[in-house]
């Protein structure tokens, strides 16, 4: 049984259906998730002012899982913010410095949102970096950087996409062992 409060951040597409991060939180107990924004989609600020809102009204041990631009997102707010985390699991974080593929937004329309620069010092909380060698929005080598500058274990999926519905990923059972994992 998994003790903390696992607190769900999803990328910049919010919640999706058949996404891992949508299936995990109705499937386990003691699950939140940050909600989506109605506005202000792309602010960067609007997105760790979320993320703090939601843990405001946790109290005990929380567990941060978050996926795509919810790890940049994360990475921000405990560059900002000084509250005990348990620990986090990060998966398939975009690299802000790659292009990205059409529909995406570019790295300018990041900027101008507050998204650059990304914090590079250590986590202050253990994190699992979980990586894919076949990601669009992210080469492994780009997302072992991030991992080695935040202090987190990488662990390297393999060929795994983006790790979302487009890839293939509605459930993904290692997730949770992951969590489990960093619920010790």
């Amino acid at each position: 049984m998994i003790e903390s409060t696992i607190l769900i951040v999803p990328g910049l597409r919010d919640h999706v259906p058949q996404h891992w991060q949508s299936l995990l939180e109705a499937k386990l107990d003691n699950v939140r998730s940050i909600p989506p924004l109605e506005e202000n989609k792309l602010s960067l600020a609007a997105r760790v002012e979320a993320i703090q809102r939601e843990l405001e009204k946790i109290s005990g041990p929380v567990i941060l899982v978050a996926h795509s631009a919810g790890v940049l997102m994360t990475v921000h707010w405990a560059a900002r913010y000084d509250r005990p985390i348990k620990g986090a699991l990060l998966a398939t974080p975009p690299d802000l410095y790659a292009s990205c593929p059409p529909g995406y937004p570019t790295l300018q329309d990041l900027r101008a949102h507050g998204w650059d620069p990304l914090p590079e010092g250590p986590l202050p909380f253990p994190s699992i970096v979980a990586a894919s060698t076949n990601d669009h929005l992210a080469s492994l080598e780009a997302v072992t950087d991030m991992a080695r500058n935040w202090g987190s274990e990488l662990v390297n999926l393999g060929a795994v996409g983006h790790l979302n519905p487009a890839a293939g990923y509605g459930e993904w059972p290692q997730a949770e062992a992951f969590i489990r994992t960093l619920d010790c």
